[in-house]
């Protein structure tokens, strides 16, 4: 029977991100996505101009349509929260779908570079952290680490040195874990490599006792919706049962294909990466 994954996100026309990257992947990787849209946007917030039609309200109608249907999923996955309220009905939504056996992966958008984004106030970035808190798996950046561990990032922006960077890294996520989440997979970690100079961009998985690290070459550009397609191919994997070291293999893979495309074409950041002519790479019997 195919696997089901609830994922909670905004769904918009344009800017390849949330809703329309995470169907497309957990399609293609043989999962079914049920998408709960939180909000339904012409396109994705960095363009200058988008409409918005605000679901808050709506989620408690898909909620308890779902729980007549009697719906059960092998997952929930939930990534942009733009609200107190929105977090709030994942809560409930998590007291009536979740079960023994599904897990919950939380992609926390909450910033970059350093900074956060403007809506999260101190109330929402309390509300995350609870949330995080009862994840199985998180995928955050630098900067979501830094504010879930209550770590200045601009400690982590003065490390250069890749062993060092790794390791205190490696012990945020450590001390994330010790309040709550089972695993933890850290995103986006610029660095130059000793041994050529070469630099690179890596994402660290850190379970119980055991760590991962997957580094491809920086090509450079920031581009919408890389984060929600790396959150997307953990999640398919865990719904088909990989080991969650090959799921940042495979994505860290898939996206450095699509974001040398972009940037050789010109693809404005806004717009997202070209990723899907590299599908395929996701298929079941590419990844066997």
């Amino acid at each position: 029977m195919t696997k089901k994954i609830a994922v909670i996100n905004d769904l918009s026309g344009f800017g390849r991100c949330s809703l329309t990257a995470a169907i497309s992947v957990l399609s293609v990787m043989g999962v079914q996505p049920c998408p709960l849209p939180t909000a339904v946007l012409s396109a994705q917030t960095g363009y200058p101009s988008y409409y918005c039609d605000d679901y808050t309200d709506k989620m408690q109608y898909f909620r308890r349509e779902w729980k007549k249907m009697d719906a059960r999923f092998d997952g929930i996955y939930t990534g942009f929260v733009a609200s107190e309220r929105q977090i709030e009905n994942i809560f409930e939504f998590l007291d009536t779908f979740r079960r023994k056996k599904t897990f919950l992966l939380v992609d926390p958008v909450m910033g970059d570079n350093g900074k956060v984004y403007t809506m999260f106030t101190e109330k929402l970035c309390s509300l995350m952290k609870e949330l995080v808190f009862q994840a199985d798996v998180v995928t955050p950046n630098l900067t979501e680490l830094c504010l879930l561990t209550d770590t200045d990032f601009r400690m982590i922006r003065e490390l250069t040195d890749e062993k060092h960077l790794l390791v205190v890294v490696e012990q945020m996520a450590a001390n994330l874990m010790k309040r709550g989440p089972k695993n933890v997979v850290v995103t986006g970690i610029h660095f130059r490599d000793a041994t050529d100079g070469v630099a690179k961009m890596g994402n660290l998985a850190v379970s119980g006792g055991k760590k991962s690290f997957s580094a491809f070459p920086y090509i450079g550009g920031s581009y919408s919706g890389t984060g929600d397609l790396f959150a997307s191919v953990v999640a398919a994997g865990m719904a088909r049962g990989d080991e969650i070291s090959a799921s940042i293999e495979l994505a860290g893979a898939f996206i450095e294909r699509a974001i040398t495309d972009s940037v050789r074409e010109g693809i404005p950041r806004n717009d997202g990466v070209d990723y899907e002519q590299y599908l395929g790479m996701l298929l079941p019997e590419q990844c066997s």
